[in-house]
């Protein structure tokens, strides 16, 4: 089974895909976790890939690809994944459903998380106190929000014409959230 988690950055992809995986028993890629810990290393992706994150911007599809392909190949995701944050652009969707495909499987559901940005922002400056996060400073966020918009929006129409996309409202506890994503996927 194979979920893409969909929506702006602070929408709670990430705490709802450690839940799900969880209860799934699945792995999760969320790219954005490993570039982070790239760049705690200090590696030469890592530090690559910081430029890019400290604009806002997004790290370049060849870089981020690589890391998925490594983790689509690996044991621990035989029985499928949860994507948060990833595909990001069409570009990137394309080259995971080839990735997919030439293992025999598909994005199975595609659920996109709604919430108003003025919550968003909230939510990653609160994020970026307690985490210590360097990447949510209030000129990167609107700029984070400006390229979902223009660059990661576009995947829910991709999607739609897969018939694999529910939305959800993402306003509420983690509990209301997790129980609106579970009921998302009831269908599978």
């Amino acid at each position: 089974m194979n979920i893409v988690l969909l929506g702006a950055p602070g929408a709670g992809k990430g705490t709802q895909g450690d839940i799900l995986a969880g209860k799934l028993g699945v792995s999760k890629i969320a790219t954005g976790d490993l570039l982070r810990a790239a760049v705690k290393e200090g590696t030469p992706l890592g530090k690559q890939a910081q430029e890019y994150m400290n604009k806002g911007e997004l790290v370049p599809d060849d870089v981020i690809l690589g890391i998925v392909e490594e983790k689509l190949a690996s044991r621990d995701a035989a029985k499928g994944v949860i994507m948060d944050g990833f595909p990001r652009t069409i570009a990137q969707a394309e080259a995971v459903d080839d990735l997919l495909s030439a293992r025999g499987s598909r994005v199975d559901k595609v659920v996109t998380f709604d919430v108003p940005d003025g919550e968003l922002v909230i939510r990653m400056l609160g994020r970026a106190q307690v985490d210590g996060r360097s990447d949510d400073t209030p000129d990167t966020i609107r700029k984070r929000l400006e390229v979902y918009r223009s660059e990661t929006a576009p995947l829910i129409s991709y999607y739609k014409r897969q018939s694999v996309v529910t939305s959800i409202d993402a306003t509420g506890t983690i509990d209301d959230v997790a129980g609106r994503v579970e009921s998302a996927l009831a269908d599978l």
